[in-house]
């Protein structure tokens, strides 16, 4: 059971040069880790603890590609402590169990084991208290690796045991400096143009892993004259972006795309629409959303804003993809550069709250339907005004209950279409006012 999980590598008996090119260029220690200067550096946490010799449990948290596990080997070494790796999807409890007994017989002999977790997010939290008196008595450093926010998918307990590090996906700069390193172990250049060199870093959307996997195609394809951007489209896949839907970058895209509508940025607005359809997001739900924007930030300042997301909804239903995502597009445009008002957002929460603390409150009797002779009796609709006969239009009676004073929830900005509700609103308050001397 030792040697499965505490083997070096996974293709450590294979030749070096059959071994996949993303296994022969791992980082042999921790300053030729690229990318994440920020943690391995000299003043970096990892850093630090590597200077001095003492690790504390810690979660890796970065998008796929980045690292994470080659770090955690590479602490191990630094700090001279027995490597053990399993993967939370493979895992149970039973390998959980020998995993730590092991550790805690080395740990009787004066070796302390590092446990790297991978996907650790996808042990259940029973699973995750499991790791704690095992971590809080020493007798294993835990570090684990997560593509998810930690805040969602981690005990709040293993959390308090734990430094959160968060990885950075590569830059194209990094990601040009693992292509010199491949072209250097290949002992030949890529057979691309420099364009299609930037194309390909591009394609990799900050992952390395994926990236080095293009690079090994490449190399394994007699090609005789260098491929321009097109060539290399044609011949390789490019990665799909990183999304999961039910997860945290479903809500940081739905988030960036909302504040970018509600901030009048229709370019960013649009980018944000185009990053969820092109992650796979069900058109709907983003109709759905859009629906909420105008009647959120924008509401009366521009009223046809909600016709516009509803018409788009009922092209999409009508056409579906990809023809109907053009509707979205213009919707979300139509968002991004109207108007921008949460009056009525406003309003409606303040007539909720209103509603709750006055309960059942009767509304004054002059504006009651009377369908019965008793009713008419005891006064209801006596008195009542029928505004379209009224001068103006307006009669300017009061429609409250008697024990509650007037309110007012509605405060129309000079904005759009509110400017002009505004304009109304005065002028008949200004006509109430003469009214009721």
């Amino acid at each position: 059971m030792a040697d499965l999980f505490a083997s070096d590598a996974p293709d450590a008996a294979l030749p070096a040069k059959a071994a996949p090119l993303a296994d022969r260029l791992r980082p042999r220690t921790l300053a030729e880790v690229v990318g994440q200067e920020h943690l391995t550096g000299p003043e970096g946490a990892i850093g630090r603890m590597v200077t001095a010799s003492r690790l504390s449990s810690m979660i890796l948290w970065g998008p796929p590609g980045t690292g994470k596990t080659t770090i955690a080997r590479l602490l191990a070494d630094a700090v001279e402590l027995r490597f053990v790796a399993i993967s939370a999807v493979f895992s149970g409890v039973a390998e959980l169990k020998k995993v730590f007994a092991e550790a805690r017989d080395h740990a009787r002999t004066g070796t302390r084991t590092l446990l790297f977790v991978d996907e650790i997010h996808r042990f259940n939290r029973a699973q995750q208290d499991g790791f704690l008196p095992y971590v809080e008595d020493g007798t294993v450093i835990l570090v684990g690796a997560t593509t998810e926010n930690p805040s969602f998918e981690l005990n709040a307990a293993l959390l308090s045991r734990s430094q959160v590090l968060i990885l950075n996906r590569l830059t194209p700069g990094a990601l040009g400096e693992l292509l010199n390193r491949a072209e250097q172990v290949e002992d030949r250049p890529l057979p691309i143009t420099a364009d299609a060199r930037n194309a390909l870093i591009a394609s990799a959307d900050g992952d390395g892993r994926f990236l080095l996997n293009q690079a090994e195609t490449l190399f394994a394809i007699d090609i005789e004259e260098a491929l321009d951007p097109a060539a290399l489209a044609a011949l390789l896949h490019r990665r799909m972006p990183v999304y999961d839907k039910d997860r945290e970058g479903h809500y940081n895209l739905i988030s960036a795309l909302h504040k970018s509508v509600r901030g009048s940025d229709p370019q960013a607005a649009l980018y944000y629409l185009a990053r969820m359809l092109e992650g796979g997001e069900q058109p709907l739900f983003l109709a759905r959303r859009l629906v909420r924007m105008a009647v959120e930030d924008i509401g009366l300042a521009d009223p046809q804003a909600l016709v516009q997301c509803i018409a788009a909804k009922d092209c999409y239903d009508f056409l579906g993809s990809p023809e109907g995502e053009l509707a979205l597009a213009q919707a979300c445009l139509y968002l991004a550069t109207a108007p921008k008002s949460n009056a009525g957002y406003k309003a409606f929460k303040a007539s909720k709250r209103a509603a709750q603390e006055t309960g059942s409150l009767m509304p004054p009797r002059n504006i009651l339907n009377a369908p019965t002779k008793l009713m008419k009796q005891v006064g209801y609709g006596k008195g009542y005004t029928y505004d379209p006969d009224a001068e103006d239009g307006f009669s300017g009676d009061n429609y409250w209950p008697e024990e509650m004073a007037p309110q007012t929830f509605y405060e129309p900005v000079a904005r759009g279409f509110e400017a002009k509700i505004q304009e109304r609103l005065a002028y008949w308050e200004g006509l109430r006012k003469e009214r009721q001397r």
